[in-house]
């Protein structure tokens, strides 16, 4: 094999690749998403379902449901107060309605703005609460939950 042999078989085999693109071979260029982070809608819908699973769990009293939603730095708090006397999963009040009033992307992950009635006896009170939602390997998790959130009344929810 002669130079000019050798040169046009690894000019050929570099541009290989770049051929295979073209046919659709490697991705469609639609759904690929850079390393380590997923697509927009991909990410709302899951933070969505994350933190809907979470206020489901909450209002069955459900602990382990609940538990579950969870990434697991935060299980140790969880448990030490989840059915305390403040704690989302307290005895002593009940959750008749909750809602997701909006869902953004934030510094931390994606944020989910949620409004829990709570009900002790004849007494209610709405309570805002914000969800951070974070990617963990391949599965989806709250990694963060406070007091606040989006405005119900200004909030979109997508």
């Amino acid at each position: 094999m002669g130079p000019r042999h050798r040169a046009a078989s690894v000019a050929a085999l570099a541009l290989l690749p770049l051929s295979l693109l073209g046919c659709g071979i490697g991705g469609d260029g639609e759904n690929d998403a850079p390393l380590g982070r997923a697509p927009a809608e991909e990410a709302a819908t899951k933070s969505r379902e994350r933190v809907q699973a979470y206020l489901d769990a909450m209002s069955a009293k459900d602990v382990d449901a609940g538990r579950s939603q969870l990434c697991a730095p935060m299980h140790t708090a969880f448990d030490a107060g989840a059915t305390g006397p403040n704690g989302d999963f307290a005895d002593h009040f009940e959750v008749p309605r909750t809602a997701i009033t909006d869902i953004r992307t934030g510094p931390g992950g994606q944020e989910v703005s949620a409004v829990v009635t709570v009900a002790v006896g004849a007494k209610e009170a709405d309570r805002r609460l914000l969800f951070t939602v974070t990617r963990s390997g391949a599965d989806w998790c709250i990694s963060g939950e406070t007091a606040g959130g989006a405005d119900p009344e200004t909030s979109v929810t997508p």
